[in-house]
């Protein structure tokens, strides 16, 4: 990266800060005019004695009086126009400018990110490197774009203005800069200590960012070892050492706010003594004094957006030279190493050869050393050890994700740590022991293995070519994140895909998981209509299933437009159907206005507001003097122990002044409670057969008069329909499962299964959950499920030679045996190695090599080292 900001701009914007410098440069002689036109008008045109002077030739034309104070006032507003369209265009092509060499210089930024070295990444923390990108470098793009331009515009208008001065009078002109030498010793010196103290600022935060990531990542231990105080107070004393350090720059940035407004009020003083002697003298028009004033006052803007450009210049190179710093490394690896095409496809099923291989991390720790491996093409071999052997380390080596110190890595004839990433990162397969999650699908998460580059066109929409052009101009990347990035080729295209994504699926055992995420998913029935039309089918298959078998009849209570569901709440009753959106939702139906009309309308509104209130009393009444871990809570889980009190006084407020006499507050909230009441479950007998008919007259009403702004909102029920909100089990069940019958949730998901299996829809299920949205960082997954997704993307793309470093260690043994015979079996022919702590793991592979102290002690088949007198077998009888 360039050593200095100036180097940085004049590298990637040079021509365009030429033509700004140019237009700043042709704007000058509109602004000297226009500071000369006010002293004609006041001399020429107001000042004039006597009608001799009249008429006058002006611009080859002759003017009375009037017209020529109308002329000059014309010109002078069009001059006006003329300088604040200079001004306008000169501002927004500069703010275009800086916000195109931010985008530059954060893509920049970001792109080094991708190349650092991984242990770098064990120095620094995420809370160090993120705020450089967003927060730091974020001044860095309105002072690149004023640069030199605004220097050259406000130098020039500074210059402009003390010309006219001095073409007025040079004692005047003298006067405007009489101070001017005080400012320019005085100022930079103290602007060098705010420099500092705005260093010391910046190191500040990073440590406080470091902290709080700190904080977030190890919450846990916080609570489990209540640390939260200790926490605080060390989080305090970072807190205070920044207020010290932002105090002090505050006060020193005002001192020298001080002086500049001083020195500018004290300037006047000499404008009024000299001027106004000139002008009593005789030696200075009124005009002219009037004119320099009104310049005078145009001065003092310019020399304060200097005075600010110099604070902010400092500022600028501050920030740009602490962040390069920390990202301009010695080890990075090469740009060319990372995006570099190969002229053809290059597979690695050569040799695998390590000579001599040796590793000293930055703190001088031997990790491995004098290491030297052959694996012929397709090997299979377990890297054994225990504790600190230096597998791990040795397979991120043979990963070429770390570099050795010493020796070399060859497959065939290249070396390893010579070749692009192109070839590495799509012919090698790695997964280490805590696989990353992006936060994205499953289906993502898992074609990121394959999608190293466009494999076709960019999108040919308006948009997205702008969106590539201007890309192109910020020096970004012009790949289209939106085009085709999977080559068919290589995983297939369509159900071909789908397939090879179900069958990475199903060697690492997470095909159940995924078809347990796509019963809760859904499908756009206008996008997929065949798949609809197949899960509708389901529907009635299964249906036809229950009403068949008589163990099984009662297990789900069917919707049926008129009848009530007693396995459902009052709210899903009276929708019938599946809310979308907020407006309907089940915690906030009971206030919404047109669920309340539609209550009136029927006459449901008094009796649910008793019903309400007998619910609050006997939920009261009950729970009392219960511990609010108690069953009942979990029953009646409208009610929680923390509502307790406010129920309580609701009821208090009741018994006062009625429910008729309560707020509309309190209204809605007894209101609420019948809405979320389940006569299966709750059994409390309060919604008797003539309000569940009532409740089904007002489910007919809602459907009939729902406003036309409010159809969206809802998603009805039909029996020959599919409903587009519902998840693929709701629209197979089609109502819901009974309250009451013995394992009656496992015995419905034995049926649904069953179901399709029979119609050939379980791989849909299982695609549909691919569309499964992780969370971040995978949060909403398990770590072995993370882990199983991490091996499944390597083996997605077959490559030439996979590393597994210590990944299934979090697996159960049956689990990780099962998948190691799996793997190897799909990677027959192609070279594996993995590492491993457990002796019954790597008895599964036909070679073994044994790590201890960061060397290899020996190597051989199962059979030959597990025998008294061998390194292999005093590990495993230890274990």
């Amino acid at each position: 990266m360039e050593s200095t900001i100036y180097r940085f701009i004049l590298r990637y914007s040079k021509r365009e800060q030429i033509f700004l410098f140019i237009m700043t440069v042709i704007s000058f002689p509109f602004l000297y005019y226009s500071l000369d036109l006010p002293k004609r008008i006041v001399n020429d045109a107001l000042g004039a004695k006597g009608a001799t002077s009249f008429p006058v030739t002006f611009l080859g034309m002759e003017f009375q009086q009037l017209e020529y104070l109308w002329t000059l006032s014309g010109l002078f507003l069009v001059l006006v126009f003329i300088n604040g369209g200079f001004k306008y265009w000169i501002n927004v092509y500069r703010g275009r400018l800086g916000e195109l060499m931010l985008r530059r210089l954060r893509y920049e930024l970001y792109a080094r990110i991708l190349r650092f070295p991984i242990p770098h990444f064990r120095r620094v923390s995420q809370g160090e490197i993120i705020p450089m990108v967003t927060q730091e470098v974020e001044p860095l793009g309105g002072f690149i774009g004023d640069a030199i331009s605004l220097p050259a515009f406000q130098g020039g208008t500074l210059i402009t203005i003390l010309f006219f001065m001095f073409v007025q009078d040079p004692v005047l002109g003298l006067a405007a800069i009489a101070l001017s030498p005080l400012q320019a010793y005085i100022v930079p010196k103290m602007q060098r200590k705010v420099n500092a103290l705005g260093k010391e600022r910046v190191r500040a935060v990073r440590v406080m960012s470091d902290r709080i990531g700190e904080s977030i990542a190890g919450v846990q231990e916080i609570h489990a070892n209540n640390l939260a105080r200790l926490m605080l107070a060390r989080f305090s004393a970072q807190l205070g050492r920044i207020y010290d350090i932002r105090f002090e720059i505050y006060r020193r940035k005002f001192v020298i706010k001080f002086l500049n407004n001083f020195i500018a009020q004290l300037t006047p003083f000499f404008f009024y003594a000299l001027g106004g002697y000139l002008v009593i003298a005789g030696d200075l028009t009124l005009g002219a004094l009037v004119a320099v004033l009104a310049a005078y006052k145009d001065l003092s803007a310019p020399w304060k957006e200097l005075l600010a450009y110099y604070q902010r210049k400092e500022d600028a190179r501050i920030k740009y030279e602490q962040v390069i710093e920390q990202f301009d490394l010695p080890e990075i690896m090469a740009e060319d190493t990372q995006l570099t095409e190969p002229e053809r496809p290059t597979p690695l099923d050569g040799e695998l050869r390590a000579s001599n291989l040796s590793q000293v991390d930055d703190d001088g720790e031997v990790q491995f050393e004098a290491v030297s491996l052959t694996l012929p093409p397709g090997s299979h071999m377990a890297l054994f050890s225990t504790g600190a052997g230096g597998s791990e380390a040795l397979a991120m080596t043979l990963a070429r994700l770390t570099y050795p110190t010493g020796g070399r890595v060859t497959i065939g004839q290249a070396e390893l740590h010579t070749l692009p990433e192109a070839i590495t990162g799509r012919r090698m397969g790695y997964v280490g022991p805590a696989t990353y999650v992006f936060s994205s699908t499953i289906r993502e998460n898992l074609l990121l293995g394959v999608m190293h580059r466009p494999t076709g066109p960019a999108r040919d929409d308006p948009e997205a070519r702008a969106a590539i052009e201007n890309a192109g101009k910020a020096g970004n990347s012009v790949d289209d994140p939106d085009g085709p990035w999977i080559d068919p080729a290589t995983v297939g295209d369509g159900p071909d895909l789908v397939a090879r994504l179900i069958g990475s699926l199903s060697l690492v055992e997470l095909d159940d998981d995924c078809y347990s995420l796509g019963l809760r998913g859904t499908i756009d029935p206008g996008a997929r209509p065949e798949i609809a039309e197949r899960v509708l089918a389901a529907r009635r298959s299964f249906a036809e299933r229950l009403a068949d078998d008589p163990q099984l009849v009662d297990l789900v209570e069917p919707f049926a437009d008129d009848a009530y569901n007693t396995n459902a709440s009052m709210a899903e009753n009276l929708l019938f159907g599946t809310p979308v959106g907020p407006a309907f939702q089940p915690d906030t139906i009971a206030a919404h206005p047109y669920v309340r009309k539609t209550l009136d309308q029927v006459g449901l509104t008094d009796d649910l507001l008793r019903i309400g209130r007998d619910v609050a009393a006997t939920m009261v009444e009950l729970f009392a003097d219960l511990p609010s871990d108690h069953e009942f809570f979990g029953q009646f889980s409208f009610i929680s122990p923390d509502d307790l009190p406010e129920f309580q006084a609701l009821l208090t407020r009741v018994e006062r002044v009625g429910v008729d006499g309560v707020s509309e507050e309190d209204r809605a909230r007894l209101l609420s409670l019948p809405f979320k009441l389940i006569p299966a479950r709750h059994r409390l007998g309060m919604l008797d057969a003539d309000i569940q008919s009532r409740v089904l007259e007002a489910r007919a009403a809602f459907a009939r008069d729902l406003p036309e702004d409010l159809q969206a909102s809802v998603a009805f029920f039909s029996a020959d329909a599919y409903n587009a909100a519902a998840s693929l089990q709701d629209n197979i069940l089609f109502g819901k499962i009974a309250y009451g019958q013995a394992d009656s949730v496992s015995r419905v998901g034995t049926v649904i299964g069953s179901v399709l299996d029979d119609l050939d829809l379980r791989a849909l299920v299982i695609e549909v959950g691919l569309d499964f949205e992780v969370g971040i960082a995978g949060a909403r997954l398990s770590s072995v499920q993370r882990q199983k997704i991490g091996i499944a993307r390597a083996l997605l793309r077959r490559p030439d030679i996979l590393i597994l470093n210590d990944a299934a260690s979090t697996f159960d043994a049956s689990s990780q045996r099962r998948l190691v015979e799996k793997t190897l079996e799909a990677m027959s022919g192609r070279t594996v190695i993995w590492t491993t702590h457990r002796p019954d793991v790597a008895r599964l592979f036909p070679e073994i090599a044994v790590m201890r102290g960061g060397r290899v002690v020996e190597t051989g088949a199962p059979e030959e080292l597990d025998r008294e007198g061998r390194v292999f077998h005093e590990f495993a009888a230890q274990s």
